[in-house]
Order: C-alpha cells, then structure tokens, then sequence
C-alpha cells in the first residue's frame, strides 16, 4: 500500500520544524555534555508528569480538597518509583555546580559573583508565581472563596518553592563539597531514621534529612565530576546496591512503597526524606550514569536535541507553574460541573484513565504559562547567547568554545 500523501500545511510544518532543529543543533558548543542536559530535562518533566498524575483535587459544594489514587489504589504505587526523579536532578546539579565552579575558579571569578549567577537563574521566575498567586488568593478571599480552598490552591501552587531553597543550598555550599564523599550524609540519614523510627525519637528529626537526603546525590555529582563515577561498574553497584536495599527497608523495614507523599498515611518518604529514599535515588543515580552513553548517540539527533534544549532552557519555568496549569485546568472545569479524573474522587481505573486524557490539557495550559513567563527566567543575555545554544554562526564555533554550564 502506497503511504497517502501529506498536504502541503502539514509538510510545511514538519519542514519547519525539522529546519528549526537543525539550527538549535548548529548553534549548540559542539563540548557541550548533551548527556547531561537530557537527564535534567527527564528529571524535571518526571517530577511535572508525577504530580499531575498523583495530585487530585475533589471538588466538594463550594471547596476544593487534595486527594491521591495511591490512597484508594496503594497497588499503584510503582508509578511513583518512574515519576519521582529528584535524585537525579541532584546528581546533575552536583556534578554541574562543582564543574562550573572549578571552571569559575580557573578564570579567576569570584565566589560571590559565581554564585549570584547561579542563584540568580533560579529565582529569577519565582517573583512572577509569587506576585500572580497573592493577587489571586486575595481575590479568591474577597470574592467569598472558602479559606480552606484558598490554603490548598496556594500550598499546591507554591510547593515547588521547597526544591529551590534545598537546591540553592547545596549550590552555595558548594565549594565545601567538591571533595565530600557520598557516605558521609548518608550515615547521617541513616541515624536519623534509626533514631526516628527505631528507638521512638522526636518527628521533628526527620527534617535534618531535608539537608541530608538531598545531599548524597548532590556529592554523588560532585564525585562525578572528580572522575570517579566513569567507569561503568560505579553505575551498576548504585543501581544493584540501591535497589537491593530499597526492596528490604519496604520489604522488611517498615517503610511505605510510595516514593511520594500520601495523604494521610503515617509515614512519607519525601516529605522529609526517608532512607528509603535515598536508596532509591543511588538506584536511580546508578541508571542515570549507565544510560549516558547510549543519551549521547540520541541527542546526536536535531530534533530530539531540540526538544531537550527546549526544556533546559525554561526548566524552572516549567517546573514552578506546572501545579497552577493544574489548578487552572481544575477551575476552569468547574464552569461545566464535576468532571471525571479531574473533580472527582481518585478510586478507581476510571479515574486513572480520565486522568491520562486530561494530561495534553495540562500540558496546553502549561505551554500558555511558559508563553508568558519564561522571559522572567531566561531574562537579558549579551550578544544573544542562551546557555545551552548560541546565536554565533558554526564559523564561529572553534574560535569561541568555551563550556557553558546551566
């Protein structure tokens, strides 16, 4: 059978884009590390896709309250283990910080003004979700909202916030780190956890993991960066060692298979980190590290590296004003009535697969947010250089290399 032919807008749009590709993949420094840039944009839209599948708001009359399907459904839980990527994103962000800062170093930059610029590229959106989420709770209040809807619109909007203040951290510790081994804030957890759960010590313990937990795979980058993580037996004793140990603390351990919060359950892995957690997260850093050679070849491709660039490029952007994509989606459908996999309660398989259908919409809004808003992140760059792409013409390439670290 002959294949049907493409009509001309349809040709035209794919010749577009595919020419669009090829410019972001000429303009990109040919020492980029594409690996690297591919694992933040999976660990980022991982995150994005977990909570839009695992965050549910029932409407009840006039309010608004949070529930999850691993509550009805806790044998869905291996979703949680594909979407909750954070680890990795700590690793690359360990392994970047400790090469752009040694980078720094070398050129004479100091501490100060390298880690204005860093801090700079993360905070640089966060007024924008501030300033638009003090305006519309105030008018929600005033407009006869109940305040319990309001507090859970404004948590969820606002939840992400707690990444950047662990991330910024650890950035600026940075220089401390460089040569911190891994095992160190590991037996930290480890105590911790023993001490909470094993000898009936104070929750507010659990907290110290906020730091701790976070930083074993931040290190793990920074051990990456010393070149200790190249050879590819470091990656399969990560993923064998944190996945055997994973298995025996649910097993046998007591801890909850979920790797996200559950509303109501006793006991969270991530909110604070739970050993469970991180040992998950070495699994997870150990399949990150395996896959860079085979990310490498893939990137190689215009149109895959595009989209990677893409995400790279607006990466906070997507990640802050994801849950108001959600929560506007979930307002807007209040106009019509309850509707299936987006006000009702999360029980069943119905709800899952109304739930899927309702992720293009996501997406649709999320890319009207990231219309409106990525300047605020991207902001003013000299010459027109971006850091993951640059306007220079290929001519210019070997003369202007130099390494550009997000």
């Amino acid at each position: 059978m002959r294949d049907l032919p493409q009509s001309p807008a349809r040709k035209g749009i794919r010749e577009g884009l595919h020419a669009g590709a090829v410019r972001v993949d000429a303009a990109t420094p040919a020492d980029r590390d594409r690996a690297v840039d591919t694992l933040r944009a999976f660990a980022i839209l991982g995150v994005v896709l977990g909570h839009w599948l695992v965050t549910a708001l029932v409407a009840d009359g006039r309010s608004l309250r949070t529930a999850s399907p691993l509550q009805h459904m806790p044998w869905l839980a291996p979703i949680s283990w594909a979407f909750q990527t954070l680890a990795v994103f700590f690793l690359v962000g360990g392994h970047v910080a400790t090469r752009s800062y040694a980078t720094a170093r070398a050129r004479g930059t100091t501490y100060g003004a390298w880690l204005t610029a860093r801090l700079s590229r993360l905070f640089r959106p966060v007024a924008a979700v501030l300033t638009l989420w003090t305006v519309t709770a105030a008018g929600l209040l005033l407009t006869g909202a109940e305040f319990g809807t309001v507090h859970t619109l404004v948590k969820l909007a606002l939840s992400p916030l707690w990444f950047l203040v662990v991330f910024a951290a650890l950035t600026a510790a940075t220089p401390l780190l460089t040569r911190l081994s891994p095992l160190w804030p590991l037996a930290v957890v480890l105590h911790v956890d023993l001490i909470r759960f094993g000898l009936g010590g104070p929750s507010w313990l659990g907290w110290v993991n906020e730091a701790a937990g976070w930083l074993v795979p931040f290190t793990l980058g920074a051990a990456w960066t010393r070149g200790e993580l190249e050879r590819r037996r470091a990656g399969w004793i990560l993923l064998t060692g944190g996945a055997a140990a994973t298995t025996a603390l649910v097993a046998w351990g007591g801890y909850p298979a979920s790797m996200v919060g559950v509303p109501g359950a006793a006991v969270s892995n991530l909110n604070p980190p739970t050993l469970v957690a991180v040992t998950f997260g070495l699994a997870q850093c150990g399949l990150a590290l395996l896959l860079r050679d085979r990310l490498h070849g893939a990137m190689r491709r215009p149109l895959a590296w595009a989209a990677v660039a893409l995400v790279n490029l607006s990466a906070m952007t997507i990640f802050l004003w994801h849950q108001t994509a959600l929560m506007a989606t979930t307002a807007t459908g209040l106009l019509v009535g309850r509707l299936p996999g987006l006000h009702t309660v999360p029980d069943g398989l119905g709800w899952v697969a109304a739930r899927v259908a309702w992720l293009p919409v996501f997406a649709a809004v999320l890319a009207v947010c990231w219309t409106a808003f990525r300047g605020y992140e991207q902001g003013r760059r000299r010459g027109g250089r971006t850091r993951v792409v640059r306007s220079s013409r290929p001519s210019e390439r070997g003369t202007a290399r130099e390494k550009r670290h997000v």
